[in-house]
């Protein structure tokens, strides 16, 4: 057997923990083999009036208890937690962990080896003896809306009451490392603290105890080192909690994983298991026989596959996050001395080779012991034993019913036979508590080596929040939870991006507007100055309802119409600051007006306007009567400027600079042309001081002269804010509009901003929906696409056939490409949402969903039906867009 199918393919040897022979007629236990001795006849078991536990399975001792109750102190078999580590009154020591596993859906098949052999490489460093107990708890939660700050707005309101009590499986993973004795680790079912008598604290060994925590440390070093795996050690107060927080033991007995418990009292009776109201029922695999064949690191998860990309889970993920009720997947590795082990394989196979003529199933078992031992040696493998239960619970008979089938359902997609346990449920339960793996009962396991047993952990998590103050409201795409996510400043704090430009791309439908305007509202109502060019009114509701909260002072519109066209002013400021930047933009501003893009601009033409405009600004601050504009621009270089030129000692040739040229070209934008409108607004708005700020130029953005300048002056308003809000967070989104900044004339323009934004607490984002535009364009290619570490991609199998080129231009990795045609294959039909794909880095990527509230939607909306509406009622409210959108999402509601 090579390494490959070791890792890949794993086979599970059945029949290995329960060998038979059919002279002594019945299956011999894994504590029996190899020992010599004839295995005993199935016990008597007599009738208990009063059972607790009751074994009703062969070859299984039988459990009783002599009283009807006793106290929980009285069976307790822990004695104390000293240094975060759990002591037992049989002298076992437990350390224990809290596990950080990936994200789910985040991990490919080469990364789930990786962490796979992580496990086994740690395992392999604790001593002989030792029990390695993953516990898994997943537990049926209710979202508790954050509705406590005071500054909430109307519409993070809405989101938060939407997920209001909105059910979610909760995970959360813990690993205990126990160090028992030999004969502990062979203790059965009958010897369990659980049955005892009075139990007798012993000594512990503080030489045993000092190599097993540095063992501990090694372990904790090997998988943090993984980069997938963090463990991180409980402390004392964690594990048996304060007077103002319960401990993890408490919360165990309770079956809540955090928050106030109540300890209930628990009926351990023949039939059923209860702990309080709840009632348990437990699958276990604990038999070789009911393992599958084959077992590997993780699967195909067919939901989220395509035939060009592969979603993989975990091997026991089915009894993960995919089994949405409240349970706890329990996984335990047995180290026992593997050379003692294989030595009573040994000897066992010899004793089946000697009763080989009583039966042929005694030859059979023979060439199994014998096919084990060679994977052992050839292998250099550990013998180890192995078990796993899944812990279900419910207070509702009929709703355990389906619990059951559920578990069973799942198990049996693993290829594993279930095993409803009901006999050993108490022991399991028992044996489960933190720090007590060592009562596990020695029948319940079978043999296996370390690399199978570990392909049966569970090795993925709940999508996690992101610990940082600023960020935006996702929703996990499993469970529907909401997420806060930091997708600007904790990846740069982290060093997986080095800026925040973002690059959008979704194709019609796929729901990109909508994602667009909650990033946007979210990030306006965080502090940040946002600058959009639109090309479809996209943002037109959203800035509307800006406009109406702040009484004018906010949300600003600019449009293009017949009846009133779009207007600037480049050359108004309030305080009459015209910074280096400012000027050079305004120089940029008219060498557009006068050049096409394909007339060179001479060094002399571009120091003689940025001469001339100099001049000017230093005339109006000087003379404030002067009323700064285009007009009075044009009248200044007209009259005295061109006057000033003749003058000069060193005369400027005409074929250096032809300002009558230049004059001529510029009449169509001064008093009296036909675009006079254009750069002499009267209403005078400085943009430096307005936090949302939209240019909707659809109606201009094929017009050759207009859509040029128009987006010059756009950049120089979002610049201008970049230089002089210091400490500010700026945001630049440029729509459709963009294929005007590919222009000859606003290549550099664009280069230099998307590579100086960062440094001045900004971000750029392009947002576009045609692949085909971002691949003919050099600009956007190398300037944009190469600067923006953070990509976010919607719905992508409309271009599925064409996706490799999508692939290379963006350089995704294929774990990536398979996240983004994952995107809407397997929504959930009972909620309304589209998913959304968000790379950081090339290095940390995941789908989630977008969805808001009735509120946010009507405030999103691009339905112009639905817009009318909206402003119609507002209307008739006096102008109150808040309470109008209330009002119809309440109608909403109540129609679903």
């Amino acid at each position: 057997m090579d390494m490959y199918r070791l890792r890949r393919g794993i086979v599970f040897r059945p029949r290995m923990a329960d060998l038979r022979a059919e002279r002594p007629v019945r299956r011999i236990r894994a504590d029996e083999i190899g020992s010599g001795k004839e295995p005993s006849p199935i016990p008597y078991q007599p009738a208990a009036d009063h059972p607790i536990i009751q074994t009703a399975t062969k070859g299984r001792n039988d459990m009783r208890n002599t009283s009807k109750m006793t106290t929980l102190e009285n069976k307790f078999p822990l004695l104390a937690v000293e240094h975060g580590c759990i002591i037992s009154k049989d002298a076992d020591i437990t350390v224990a962990f809290e596990v950080e596993l990936p994200e789910l859906y985040t991990v490919t098949d080469a990364e789930y080896e990786a962490i796979h052999g992580c496990w086994c490489k740690a395992i392999k460093v604790l001593p002989d003896f030792c029990v390695v107990h993953k516990q898994d708890w997943f537990i049926k939660e209710k979202y508790k809306p954050e509705l406590q700050k005071d500054d909430m707005s109307f519409l993070s309101r809405s989101f938060e009451r939407h997920f209001n009590e909105r059910p979610y499986l909760k995970h959360t993973c813990y690993l205990y490392l126990t160090k028992t004795t030999k004969e502990r680790n062979r203790m059965q079912s009958n010897f369990s603290t659980l049955c005892r008598g009075h139990i007798i604290p012993k000594e512990l060994d503080k030489e045993t105890a000092g190599k097993f925590m540095e063992a501990a440390e090694q372990f904790e070093r090997i998988m943090n080192d993984s980069g997938f795996v963090r463990l991180r050690r409980l402390s004392t107060d964690e594990i048996v909690g304060t007077e103002k927080s319960t401990g993890l033991i408490e919360r165990y007995f309770s079956l809540m994983p955090e928050g106030d418990t109540t300890l209930q009292d628990i009926d351990l009776s023949a039939k059923e298991m209860r702990i309080g109201d709840n009632r348990l029922c437990l699958h276990t695999l604990s038999d070789a026989e009911d393992m599958p064949g084959k077992v590997a690191t993780d699967i195909r998860y067919e939901k989220l596959s395509t035939d060009r990309s592969d979603c993989r889970l975990s091997f026991a993920s089915p009894v993960g996050l995919l089994l949405s009720c409240n349970h706890i997947y329990n996984q335990y590795v047995i180290i026992d001395n593997s050379e003692e082990n294989l030595q009573k394989f040994e000897k066992s196979a010899r004793n089946m080779q000697s009763l080989s003529r009583y039966s042929r199933s005694n030859s059979i078992n023979r060439e199994w012991i014998d096919q084990y031992l060679n994977e052992a040696h050839s292998y250099g493998l550990t013998s180890v034993r192995a078990h796993f239960n899944v812990m279900a619970w419910s207070d509702d008979a009929e709703e355990l019913k389906h619990i059951k089938n559920d578990v069973g359902s799942q198990l049996a997609s693993m290829e594993c036979v279930p095993r409803h346990n009901t006999i050993d449920c108490p022991t399991l339960y028992w044996a489960a508590m933190p720090g007590n793996a060592a009562d596990f009962p020695a029948e319940e396991s079978f043999h296996t080596f370390i690399e199978q047993a570990v392909c049966l952990f569970t090795e993925e998590t709940n999508y996690r929040s992101s610990l940082s103050p600023f960020g935006i409201k996702m929703v996990d795409r499993l469970t529907g939870k909401p997420l806060h996510l930091d997708i600007s400043d904790l990846p740069m704090k982290r060093g997986i991006t080095t800026n925040r430009n973002k690059f959008v791309l979704g194709p019609s439908g796929s729901g990109k507007s909508f994602f667009m305007n909650h990033l946007v509202r979210q990030y306006y109502e965080q502090g940040t100055h946002v600058v959009l060019v639109d090309t479809g009114n996209s943002y037109q509701g959203l800035c509307e309802m800006i406009r109406r909260k702040t009484n004018g002072a906010d949300g600003v519109y600019f449009t293009y119409t017949e009846e009133k066209p779009i207007s600037f002013n480049p050359f108004y400021t309030d305080d009459y600051v015209f910074d280096v930047e400012k000027k050079d933009s305004i120089k940029t501003l008219l060498l557009t007006l006068w050049k096409s893009e394909d007339d060179k601009v001479t060094k002399t033409e571009s120091g003689e306007l940025g001469s001339a405009v100099n001049a000017y600004i230093e005339r109006i601050r000087a003379d404030r009567s002067i009323v700064p504009s285009f007009n009075t621009f044009y009248e200044y270089m007209r009259d005295d400027y061109r006057c000033e030129l003749a003058e000069r000692e060193i005369k400027v040739e005409k074929s250096d600079f032809n300002i009558d040229n230049m004059l001529t070209t510029m009449r169509q934008y001064y008093r009296g042309g036909r675009y006079d409108f254009l750069l002499n607004s009267t209403e005078n708005i400085d943009l430096l001081g307005k936090r949302f700020i939209v240019f909707e130029i659809d109606s201009i953005k094929e017009n050759r002269e207009l859509f040029p300048v128009v987006t010059i002056i756009i950049m120089e308003a979002f610049i201008n804010k970049m230089r002089r809000l210091k400490g500010v967070r700026k945001q630049l989104i440029v729509e459709e509009a963009w294929k005007a900044l590919s222009s000859a004339n606003m290549a550099e323009y664009l280069r230099y901003m998307y590579k100086t934004v960062r440094k001045y607490y900004g971000e750029a984002i392009v947002v576009t929906q045609e692949v085909d535009d971002i691949i003919s364009s050099p600009v956007v290619k190398e300037s944009i696409i190469n600067n923006s570490d953070c990509k976010i991609l919607l719905d992508q199998r409309k271009y599925m056939n064409k996706f490799d080129a999508i692939q290379s231009l963006l350089g995704l990795t294929e774990k990536e490409k398979s996240q983004i045609l994952s995107i809407n294959m397997a929504n959930n039909p009972s909620r309304l949402y589209k998913e959304v794909w968000i790379g950081l880095g090339g290095t940390q990527s995941a789908v989630y969903a977008t969805e808001v509230s009735a509120e946010e939607y009507l405030a999103y909306t691009t339905e112009e039906t639905e817009k009318v509406e909206v402003y119609r009622l507002a209307e008739q409210l006096g102008g109150d867009i808040e309470a109008a959108i209330r009002q119809l999402a309440e109608r909403r509601r109540k129609k679903e």
